[in-house]
């Protein structure tokens, strides 16, 4: 019993620390508007980006924080895990194996980026910096990404059969984890058949949208699920 209860505790507080955290990182990116590519509304950096530093630290900010929120993310799926029912446990670990997939390369991603690039770009050591850094809409910042967030997408569905469509509750955690996945190929799907392999960062963008929409969501959601459980026990 004790040791239910410090299960849920513990998701309750993940649920709400990657709520919190995907919130505060998505306000900071908002200020990070990328100064080349698509996207870009004028003065924008062309190949090979040589005026990277005017834009630091200001567009990198936001990475320090996506790093503790992919530590959240990681924790939130594990304490979820828990919750699920024997039978339906390999969806749960199969979900987490996805998470750590995830976070293995987003948090790779984006130490390299702050600490590799304006470095490399102080000292004068341009040399294939091009293709490391974010503002290339091919480089392997943006390609880390795409596949961290459709991992994460993956790790969403398999977490959505955990649970159940008893309760309202229930349901709706259930369907807007099973909604991340189609959106993300959907838009995978849209933005290739539009630009071919010169996608640039457009798929990434709506990638992060959706997933990130899924944590705040979700994470409402399952920190009511594990207070509500939490109490149930306390009541027994």
């Amino acid at each position: 019993m004790n040791a239910e209860k410090t299960n849920l505790r513990f998701g309750c507080y993940a649920s709400l620390a990657v709520l919190i955290l995907t919130v505060l990182t998505w306000i900071v990116a908002m200020f990070a508007v990328p100064p080349a590519g698509p996207y870009c509304i004028g003065d924008c950096m062309e190949y090979p980006f040589s005026e990277l530093l005017d834009y630091y630290p200001r567009d990198y900010y936001w990475m320090y924080l996506a790093i503790f929120q992919v530590f959240a993310y990681l924790l939130y799926m594990i304490a979820s895990s828990f919750i699920a029912s024997a039978e339906k446990r390999i969806f749960a670990f199969s979900s987490v194996a996805f998470s750590i997939i995830t976070a293995v390369i987003l948090l790779t991603a984006y130490f390299i980026q702050f600490s590799v690039v304006p470095i490399s770009m102080m000292k004068g050591e341009s040399e294939g910096i091009a293709l490391l850094t974010q503002y290339t809409g091919h480089g392997i910042f943006i390609a880390m990404e795409d596949l961290a967030y459709i991992t994460m997408s993956i790790s969403f569905l398999l977490l959505a059969f955990v649970f159940s469509t008893a309760t309202r509750l229930e349901k709706a955690i259930r369907i807007i984890f099973l909604l991340a996945f189609p959106s993300v190929v959907l838009a995978f799907a849209y933005y290739t058949a539009q630009f071919g392999v010169d996608r640039s960062y457009r798929f990434e963008v709506a990638a992060i949208s959706v997933n990130w929409l899924v944590l705040i969501s979700t994470g409402i959601l399952l920190s009511i699920y594990f207070k509500r459980s939490l109490n149930a026990l306390n009541k027994d």
